[in-house]
């Protein structure tokens, strides 16, 4: 498996066969997704070592601002091709929503990446 494939499903890295995150969370209710401590099937620890995510607290940082740049170039392409007047202010409150919405999925997908990032097949 190639490692967006890895990242995508969201399932161990050594097997493939388990999720990551038992519990995905929910925004609206401030819910924090839950991490499983290991792989059912392979046995393979996600809580590596303590700080071990502190390096995944910069991947979410950079997929914040990727949504960020996403909704201001939105506006700049809505007021282009349909004369529309959508103020900073409108885009402000845009962004925040994204973000509020958007913030379990990132914490998830960072943590992903993150544990996928640093996966050594001969780490058992």
């Amino acid at each position: 498996m190639s490692y967006i494939s890895k990242v995508i499903s969201g399932k161990c890295p050594n097997c493939g066969k388990e999720h990551i995150f038992h519990d995905k969370g929910n925004p609206i209710t401030f819910k924090m997704p839950k991490m499983t401590k290991e792989c059912g099937s392979c046995g393979y620890n996600f809580h590596r070592e303590t700080g071990f995510y502190f390096g995944a607290m910069y991947m979410s940082y950079a997929l914040t601002v990727a949504e960020m740049i996403t909704v201001m170039v939105l506006r700049l392409i809505l007021n282009y091709l349909f004369d529309l007047n959508i103020t900073m202010l409108h885009a402000f409150i845009a962004i925040v929503f994204v973000i509020f919405i958007m913030w379990t999925f990132n914490y998830r997908l960072s943590r992903v990446m993150w544990l996928n990032l640093f996966y050594k097949k001969d780490e058992q």
